[in-house]
């Protein structure tokens, strides 16, 4: 599974352009006065404007080559606030996962995520920067019931859980190494956080298999599967 574009909501489309734009350097490629895109090599993030008095806060991830995780850190060290995990680690090393991730906040308090995956086999011999940012790789969606939320995008879209898991009550893994969905149960924290996943709009294109691929559009809408084309 792949990620082709991800559409979220923010009420500070200021600070969220000031962030994307100059803190990671990604080409925005459409601005409106109501939402801005970027350019991940093939994924597209969008954030529209929503009037909310708070802020959404969303947990999603960028895939980085594996043997750059020491390098984005000290790229990203001196542009974001990062979040350490509880053993205070800036890189998390997920064994069952064989993957490396660091944690940080946008300006909205995004928990946004750099990750490495062994199955990807993507090392690269170029020094780290924006254009090492290779594509969306994780979206969190939070929902009351995430098994049964699982199953129906399971039945639409033949995406199918995680061979590494998790699948439980509170939290499900979809998808592969190329692209997640992060199902998580209300009020459960984002790891390595202290915030609360809440229900918030999420829109993403996927594109699912390799030799005959399928390309879905799916809304999540309090944390329901709203609209998928």
């Amino acid at each position: 599974m792949k990620i082709l574009a991800l559409t979220l909501q923010t009420n500070n489309l200021k600070a969220t352009e000031e962030f994307y734009s100059t803190v990671l350097g990604l080409q925005l490629v459409e601005k409106t006065e109501r939402s801005l895109s970027y350019a991940v090599h093939f994924s597209r993030l969008t954030f529209e404007l929503t009037e909310a008095e708070v802020c959404p806060t969303y947990h999603f991830a960028f895939n980085i080559p594996l043997n750059k995780m020491q390098e984005a850190l000290t790229w990203l060290s001196t542009r974001v606030q990062l979040i350490l995990n509880e053993d205070q680690k800036q890189i998390v090393d997920f064994k069952d996962w064989k993957a490396h991730a660091i944690y940080f906040y946008d300006a909205n308090q995004n928990i946004l995520e750099f990750i490495g995956r062994e199955g990807l086999q993507n090392n690269s011999a170029k020094a780290f920067d924006t254009d090492g940012i290779l594509c969306l790789n994780e979206v969190g969606i939070v929902t009351e019931d995430p098994l049964k939320l699982a199953e129906e995008i399971l039945g639409k879209t033949k995406v199918n859980y995680f061979d590494k898991g998790p699948k439980r009550s509170d939290f499900v893994v979809m998808g592969d190494d190329n692209g997640l969905f992060v199902i998580s149960t209300v009020h459960r924290n984002w790891y390595p956080t202290s915030h609360q996943a809440q229900k918030y709009n999420v829109g993403v294109a996927i594109r699912v298999g390799v030799n005959n691929p399928c390309d879905y559009q799916l809304e999540f809408n309090d944390g329901k599967l709203a609209v998928l084309l």
